[in-house]
């Protein structure tokens, strides 16, 4: 049961990081002109990415074996849950970030606050798959 917990604990801490870039940070970034949104973003997307991917990656396995160990499903999804934000940042997150990073801040405008702003709406499905881990991780180990 301890795997369990500890999967709970990783997909909590997950979720309250990427709520808080969505509810906090990105709205404060926002308020910025495009340079300094831009010279904001880039240190903050690298110290985000540093910190959620291992949870990610370690919230799954967490998830996987409880599963392994409970067959409990909520334990199963969970940790499909935690680990569904990789592809997905491959897939639809990382070519916006790899045309932010591209780009030079004394080139920031319009187009750059559009990235970003696609960037947060992306984001907010990180969010989403976390918040869906922690409650399938908490309906385990509740019904265990």
């Amino acid at each position: 049961m301890m795997t369990g917990l500890l999967a709970l604990t990783v997909a909590a801490i997950f979720t309250g990081a990427a709520f808080y870039v969505n509810v906090a940070e990105q709205p404060a970034r926002l308020s910025l002109d495009d340079p300094a949104l831009l010279t904001e973003w880039k240190p903050s997307y690298k110290r985000g990415a540093a910190m959620q991917a291992p949870l990610a990656l370690v919230g799954f396995l967490l998830g996987l074996t409880a599963w392994w160990q409970t067959s409990h499903p909520g334990f199963l999804l969970g940790g499909i849950a935690m680990i569904a934000p990789w592809p997905w940042t491959l897939i639809a997150i990382k070519p916006v970030n790899d045309a932010l990073l591209a780009t030079r801040v004394d080139q920031a405008g319009p187009a750059t606050r559009a990235l970003i702003l696609k960037w947060g709406i992306l984001h907010s499905v990180r969010t989403g798959l976390g918040a869906l881990a922690t409650v399938a991780f908490l309906w385990a180990c509740w019904s265990r």
